[in-house]
């Protein structure tokens, strides 16, 4: 087995699946919110490849020195990448590794080291665990990695769907974004989705203050392409909290119809200032972290329309993903969209999650 591996994936669901509608049942795992990651161990070569197939080696050099030190000689795991600060997982920090300066790097690893998440085992020595169902496979990792120490561990699992139900709710203070249920008899099926995720999905009324044309808009067929959000902060000033896209190609050029009016002055705007790059703020019109050289300018409007929208969970003061667009709300005054509406979850020490005798971990076995 070679890298790089495309790794399995899940589709997701509304709610915790009942076991009963699977022959074998299901295992439950909490779903991290860092670096999916592929883990290639050969002595002392380690590669760790990314979602996307790319690699993530040179990025997590202190990872790399404690895969060595902890895993077996040769395997093949699955799992993920994860930084934690103040006893909680930070994406934004784990964000800011993928560096082009070695330097910056190290100084990151230095400071807020990371640690990685195991949840399955692909080959071990020279047996391919691939065609194994999953009770096998977690056998197998829980013997391999039953005496490991950070950076390296083993995800918690359940086969009681309500133990999920608690963790869906209670893991989320940790920085965790849901549950994953995987089959027990489920081979390794790479870039499939197979297994099943639940994540949060809240909604909050938020301003419309710009929006993007799409990448096919053309002078004689304009489209949106992405709403500019805000949300008022307790000193009345509007920040910018996310976009909202993925609209239907039929509603793009009638969303356009009803935001044209409302076309702005930027110097007027109160975002004007924010089209000018500012190193490590995340603002509309400043360069994107992740594709250099694209094109994030705006189009401003009056911050008159609210909607509705629907997203999983905040990264500090923003969504941490593109939220989607519910409704209009003629209803509501701009004024009153502010960050008191939005549900904050209590907060829970990542090291409990983590912890022997913390969530309640189970071994499985073949026989129900």
């Amino acid at each position: 087995m070679q890298p790089p591996l495309a790794p399995m994936l899940a589709k997701p669901v509304a709610a915790v699946p009942d076991p009963a509608g699977w022959p074998d049942g299901l295992a439950y795992e909490p779903k991290w919110d860092g670096f999916r990651c592929i883990v290639f161990r050969d002595g002392q070569e380690v590669v760790l490849g990314s979602r996307n197939e790319r690699p993530l080696t040179r990025y997590f050099p202190e990872l790399v020195d404690g895969l060595r030190r902890e895993l077996p000689p040769r395997c093949v795991l699955d799992g993920e990448i994860v930084v934690a600060t103040a006893g909680r997982l930070d994406f934004p920090a784990l964000s800011e590794r993928i560096h082009p300066a070695a330097s910056r790097v190290a100084t990151l690893a230095e400071r807020n080291p990371a640690s990685y998440i195991a949840f399955d085992l692909l080959a071990l020595d020279d047996d391919s665990l691939l065609a194994a169902p999953f009770v096998q496979r977690r056998a197998v990792l829980e013997r391999a990695l039953g005496q490991a120490r950070p950076p390296v561990h083993l995800t918690p699992l359940t086969t009681d769907p309500q133990v999920a139900e608690r963790w869906f709710v209670a893991l989320e203070g940790a920085g965790l974004d849901g549950v994953v249920a995987k089959p027990r008899d489920l081979p390794y099926r790479p870039d499939q989705r197979v297994m099943i995720k639940v994540k949060h999905t809240r909604t909050a009324d938020v301003v419309v203050a710009g929006y993007r044309p799409h990448k096919t808009s053309t002078p004689q067929r304009p489209l949106l392409g992405s709403l500019l959000l805000g949300l008022y902060d307790q000193a009345g000033a509007l920040q910018h909290v996310g976009v909202a896209g993925a609209f239907p190609t039929a509603v793009r050029a009638d969303m356009l119809t009803l935001l044209e009016p409302l076309r702005a002055d930027l110097a007027q705007h109160p975002w004007g200032a924010w089209s000018r790059p500012v190193e490590g703020l995340r603002r509309p019109g400043a360069v994107s972290r992740w594709s250099t050289g694209k094109d994030l300018s705006f189009v401003p409007l009056r911050p008159e329309l609210v909607c509705e929208v629907r997203y999983d969970t905040m990264e500090g003061t923003r969504f941490r993903h593109t939220a989607q667009f519910a409704r209009w709300r003629p209803d509501r005054d701009p004024a009153s969209c502010t960050y008191n509406q939005l549900e904050r979850p209590l907060w829970m020490s990542l090291e409990d999650v983590l912890a022997p005798g913390g969530p309640r971990t189970q071994t499985l076995t073949e026989d129900r």
